[in-house]
């Protein structure tokens, strides 16, 4: 029901029987939230070869001289003429790349300083589409009365632009920037989704593969460095490549994927040295798929210290949740949940011995993140990470007691409880005290409230891990799931229209997420991108157990964690 992708496999039932979702290596550096990205490469190394690390650090000082070099040329050609749809088109391809955080002052001047879909040398649908996509992405609320030019007097798309196949992508992927009550938007994506799949019919494989693509995943809901790993591949075989940019690409993927395997090693030593998997055999044990979820939130290579620290609190959260689910009575939830009201050491003291365990390790390391915090932000925040776990423990208990009494939840009931057990707010809490920058009075007090900006992102993890999970769990004979509970409204209605209706939920969410993260000035952008983030990832992370034909959550650590890209192939 939160961070992970797959159900516990224990045989053992206790009183939920549902099996949740979000479900020392010795390094001689100190990595920390806003580090320069790459510096712990140089100085820390996981091997104890002396060998291996010298071939480790001479090829992280190549890779970080030669990037250098790379980001001098790109950015130049970055600079030029910053108006032009050329320059748009740019920007587009090293954002998707995944280079963006190289070219900070360059982005600002683009586009921070120009926050007008209307300017620009060209007008057509195309250009106009792109700047409007990249703005909204910026955080510019950008009004929908920019494509008023594409559209009759009965205010619908003019016709004349279905052969424009370049300006109906654009429009396409603009339109996944809607929020609720933009019909124009909403039109946008109709219309364009309507010509496009006719277009399919006629066109070159290569090209029918990249439009069939916008269709089934629009860029707006695709995990970053996801994307980022899968266009490197492409733009290596277009025609208009810029030579520097994909060597700049390829070279600063294979540069931050080495930092994060350091990173798992600190996370893996952390989770042996913890032992809460020898300790609890019915317990999940996945270090790697917590560190997925973090770099799906963060993955800019500043935020090393939070993917650690939030990785942490995901796997503690997979065993909190298989306490509930699968191994704990109701009288001792009931007293685990009491304890972590309580918090302090004395709390447990009634606990079962495994609850124990389990309490202390939860105690331990939420206190280990807040001293971190007051000793690198000056602020003492024990309290709000408390609540976060409390308020996440007493979800599992009303789940606990629906189990117990074989109560099949309202829909709406179960998705709001649903969103409080994702892990979503707890989540957000630690990582925006753990970052710091921003972190003033006025963002405390909304990121303490749990605002709709969380609450939205939460209901599409919470519905993807329905859609992703919701066979196996019914094997495992679990009770309801979002897919259950509309079965069971829906007069009815059988699983595949369930199904759909939860795809029209995470979409309508997708709306009111959007909104949110325009209107959600008084935070702080790495807060508002987690956000966003955190549903692409639920989408990449749960969508192999809704369709079988999608990566799956083993491939994607392959894939984005452990296999460099062969640099013969792109330089």
């Amino acid at each position: 029901m939160s961070f992970s992708c797959v159900a516990a496999s224990s045989p053992v039932h206790s009183v939920t029987g549902k099996a949740c979702g979000w479900r020392r290596h010795t390094l001689a550096c100190h990595l920390t939230a806003n580090s320069h990205p790459f510096k712990s490469l140089h100085g820390c190394s996981a091997s104890p070869s002396s060998l291996q690390d010298h071939q480790v650090h001479s090829e992280a000082d190549y890779s970080a001289g030669k990037i250098e070099e790379l980001k001098k040329n790109v950015g130049c050609t970055l600079s030029t003429d910053i108006h032009s749809t050329r320059s748009m088109v740019l920007v587009d391809t090293i954002q998707r790349l995944g280079i963006s955080h190289q070219f900070e002052d360059e982005l600002e001047l683009i586009l921070d300083r120009n926050p007008s879909a209307a300017q620009g040398d060209e007008d057509d649908l195309f250009s106009t589409a792109l700047r409007f996509r990249l703005l909204r992405q910026r955080g510019y609320n950008v009004d929908t009365d920019v494509f008023h030019k594409f559209m009759d007097r009965k205010g619908h798309f003019k016709e004349s632009l279905s052969k424009d196949l370049a300006g109906l992508l654009s429009l396409h992927e603009a339109s996944y920037l809607g929020m609720r009550d933009e019909e124009v938007l909403s039109q946008a994506m109709g219309f364009s989704e309507e010509h496009l799949r006719r277009s399919m019919l006629n066109l070159q494989p290569v090209r029918a593969r990249e439009v069939n693509l916008a269709l089934e995943f629009p860029r707006q809901r695709r995990m970053v460095r996801s994307e980022a790993r899968s266009y490197i591949g492409k733009y290596a075989q277009e025609s208009g490549r810029i030579s520097d940019v994909l060597q700049l690409a390829t070279l600063d993927f294979n540069l931050v994927q080495s930092q994060l395997r350091i990173e798992i090693a600190v996370l893996r030593s952390w989770w042996k040295e913890l032992g809460l998997a020898e300790k609890l055999s019915f317990a999940r044990d996945r270090p790697l798929e917590c560190f997925l979820w973090t770099v799906g939130l963060f993955p800019e290579p500043r935020f090393s210290q939070c993917r650690i620290e939030i990785a942490k609190t995901i796997a503690i959260l997979l065993v909190i949740d298989d306490v509930y689910d699968i191994h704990g009575s109701l009288d001792e939830l009931i007293l685990f949940t009491d304890a972590v009201r309580r918090w302090g050491v004395e709390a447990m003291e009634d606990l079962p011995e495994y609850m124990k365990i389990c309490y202390m390790a939860l105690y331990n390391t939420t206190n280990e993140i807040g001293y971190r915090v007051l000793k690198e932000h000056g602020r003492c925040i024990i309290p709000e990470l408390r609540k976060t776990w409390v308020d996440l423990c007493e979800g599992f208990l009303v789940e606990a007691r629906w189990f117990s009494g074989g109560v099949v939840p309202e829909m709406e009931e179960y998705v709001g409880n649903g969103v409080t057990t994702a892990g979503t707010y707890m989540a957000f809490v630690h990582a925006f005290y753990l970052i710091g920058s921003g972190a003033n009075k006025q963002s405390s007090d909304v990121v303490n409230s749990c605002p709709k900006l969380f609450t939205s992102a939460g209901r599409i993890l919470r519905l993807w891990d329905d859609l992703g999970t919701a066979k196996v769990e019914q094997e495992r004979g679990d009770v309801a799931s979002s897919i259950d509970c509309y079965m069971k409204e829906g007069d009815g209605a059988s699983e595949a229209e369930a199904r759909l209706h939860i795809r029209s939920l995470i979409h309508s969410s997708w709306l009111d997420l959007n909104g949110e993260a325009l209107a959600a000035t008084s935070l702080p952008r790495s807060t508002v991108d987690a956000a966003l983030n955190l549903a692409r990832a639920a989408q990449a992370m749960y969508q192999n157990g809704d369709d079988g034909r999608l990566p799956s959550v083993d491939q994607h650590i392959h894939w984005l964690l452990l296999e460099p890209i062969p640099q013969d192939d792109h330089i």
